[in-house]
């Protein structure tokens, strides 16, 4: 998770909402992401689903069952299905979204009864860091915008 926090203030510094991933199988990080959806112009560009689509690539195959993805916030519904689809082993995540997370917060589509795969999941991990992260951004955001007249 330390990775993933990085991960997530690198994005912060460009301006994108702070989320970081990290895959990692059998004790190695394969991928290692940042939200880039500003940069890349591109509402899919979420550190999971950048993540995913690397580490489909470097392993050769999009079955990622012996994955662990490594995450700052709560993956969103896309971002879920996206790791349930490529058989994700397992899910942890610092921060609980209870308005758009997939992993228990306001749904669960990681382990939702009649799909074909349900991946592990374990919240709350350095929770209180992931949060201020966003909160800290969103904050500053706002005085931003405020001082702009937005």
């Amino acid at each position: 998770m330390e990775e993933a926090l990085r991960q997530a203030r690198k994005a912060a510094a460009k301006g994108e909402v702070p989320v970081g991933a990290v895959l990692v199988v059998n004790g190695k990080i394969v991928t290692k992401t940042h939200n880039q959806v500003e940069e890349l112009k591109d509402a899919t560009a979420h550190a999971e689903m950048l993540a995913v689509t690397a580490a489909a690539g470097e392993l050769g195959d999009w079955r990622l069952t012996e994955a662990t993805v490594y995450v700052t916030k709560e993956p969103c519904p896309m971002c879920a299905g996206a790791m349930v689809l490529s058989r994700v082993k397992r899910v942890v995540y610092g921060a609980a979204d209870s308005r758009m997370g997939a992993g228990g917060g306001a749904i669960n589509l990681l382990q939702f009864e009649g799909m074909n795969h349900k991946c592990e999941v374990r919240g709350g991990v350095k929770a209180e860091e992931c949060r201020d992260l966003l909160k800290d951004f969103f904050q500053t955001k706002r005085v931003e915008n405020d001082a702009r007249g937005d």
